[in-house]
């Protein structure tokens, strides 16, 4: 690759650090927070083990940050992951990262969070039978055609979006902290069923269920092109990620605080439960109102920052592969990746349309039927939960492989400029390297045989490239 191509592309930089946080925090802070709780309160022994694998998380996810930060600053190019797999282990690789994402990942991660918003908001809108399908749909097409006019207005949707979604936060964290009396049972006993102590198979299994739930800060390095100054990536995962942790340790104690030890474990929905703790059953119905509205914004901030994000993949992908040029083209006017942005849309779209209707997974189970293929259980966030267990173990092999091309590049690429090098090298990497690996296992017991699922949607995408080269040798 060129000088410029290590550099940077040629354009106008407009994301603040502030803007890349709001990206990363709209990202990651979703519904997961909503929903995951309980089930890391049930793997393990105490609340204060829970509480420890929160910290560790967060712990864990910095580190791996600081490989991220190495990477982006020395290549800071928009597409990230695509960038470094492709200059540690060539055009192939790379090329299979990108069609991953567009195919499945990022898509099917906005399509979930769509359906999150849509299922929420449909509690406080009524449009009908259909209202959680229009109301996914219409996020994804709204946002879209937001971010098609460019990064200066997506960035401010992103930043109204991010600071409603604290705000709103903020205030279930102080209800439960501040307003509501201490429950019974104190957040670090231990009930009678765990007595047998701390387990660490237990608590790597929590481990499972706390990454989950940090995903998406890595997306972060998709834009980096769009920042002002390429050592900005540092302060901005490192700042993102110290807010998540701040924010997801303050919202587990007051769930903690507000409901108790047992409650936690057992509670349908951890934060309305801990608003009626904190204000009384009287206001029940004010509460749940107030969660559902909250969660709608989390769920809006995150399918904004995954369209933002994804795109830029896709347009990377683009500038180097013939076959999807029109990727990479941008609006003269905005400068936004306006194919990459529409065919994402379409993409999503498509998906909503068959992964999120009866009609769509009956005849996806008769096509799984017909080929041998054990049914498929679509119940959850209109099926994307089942499309985004089959792509886990994916997600986490490239994970894996990122994070080996900080070594790979170090070895091949010692002349370049490093704005950023990772402490402790190569403890950390390493470290981060073996996080990585675990999830790939913990990943692949998740999807259980759905996993063969995502790895035949992988690699569909080399008969794609396979064309791909063809015509670019054909081109030259």
């Amino acid at each position: 690759m060129t000088t410029a191509a290590i550099s940077g592309e040629s354009r106008i930089a407009t994301l603040s650090t502030w803007d890349t946080v709001s990206v990363i925090v709209g990202i990651v802070i979703g519904a997961g927070i909503y929903e995951t709780p309980p089930l890391i309160f049930s793997s393990v022994s105490s609340g204060t083990g829970a509480m420890v694998a929160w910290a560790v998380g967060g712990l864990l996810c910095l580190n791996g940050a600081f490989t991220y930060a190495e990477l982006a600053s020395t290549y800071p190019r928009s597409g990230g992951d695509y960038v470094y797999l492709t200059r540690a282990f060539g055009r192939w690789l790379g090329f299979l990262f990108g069609w991953a994402q567009i195919s499945v990942i990022l898509t099917g991660s906005i399509g979930m969070m769509a359906y999150v918003f849509a299922n929420y908001a449909s509690t406080l809108i009524d449009l009908g039978s259909y209202t959680p399908l229009i109301l996914a749909l219409g996020s994804v097409i709204v946002l879209s055609l937001t971010n098609l006019c460019g990064v200066a207005l997506g960035k401010h949707v992103q930043n109204v979006l991010s600071s409603v979604k604290l705000l709103g936060l903020a205030a279930v964290i102080l209800a439960g902290l501040l307003v509501s009396r201490a429950a019974e049972t104190a957040p670090g006993s231990v009930t009678a069923d765990a007595a047998g102590g701390f387990s660490l198979a237990a608590f790597a299994s929590a481990l499972v269920l706390v990454f989950l739930t940090y995903g998406g800060w890595n997306d972060a390095a998709f834009f980096v092109a769009d920042m002002r100054d390429r050592k900005m990536i540092v302060r901005a995962l490192t700042l993102g990620i110290l807010i998540i942790t701040l924010v997801y340790l303050l919202i587990n104690a007051a769930y903690l605080r507000a409901l108790g030890w047992p409650a936690v474990r057992e509670s349908q929905a951890i934060a309305a439960d801990s608003m009626r703790a904190a204000f009384g059953a009287g206001y029940g119905d004010y509460a749940a109102g107030g969660v559902a509205l909250l969660v709608s914004i989390s769920a809006l901030g995150a399918v904004n920052g995954l369209i933002f994000a994804g795109s830029r993949v896709y347009a990377a992908v683009g500038e180097e592969h013939l076959l999807f040029a029109r990727l990479a083209r941008k609006s003269s006017r905005f400068g936004s990746p306006v194919w990459s942005i529409a065919v994402q849309a379409a993409i999503t779209v498509a998906m909503i349309l068959v992964v999120g209707t009866e009609a769509g997974q009956q005849a996806l189970n008769r096509t799984f039927t017909s080929l041998g293929v054990e049914e498929v259980n679509w119940a959850g966030k209109g099926g994307f939960d089942t499309l985004l267990r089959c792509t886990a173990p994916v997600f986490w092999l490239f994970f894996l492989l990122t994070s080996m091309s900080l070594f790979i590049l170090r070895l091949r690429e010692p002349y370049v400029e490093r704005p950023f090098r990772t402490p402790l090298y190569p403890l950390c990497p390493i470290l981060f390297s073996l996080t990585c690996a675990y999830m790939l296992y913990g990943g692949i017991e998740y999807a259980g045989s759905l996993g063969w699922v995502g790895l035949s949607l992988l690699l569909a995408g080399v008969p794609v490239y396979v064309v791909s080269c063809l015509v670019t040798r054909r081109a030259e």
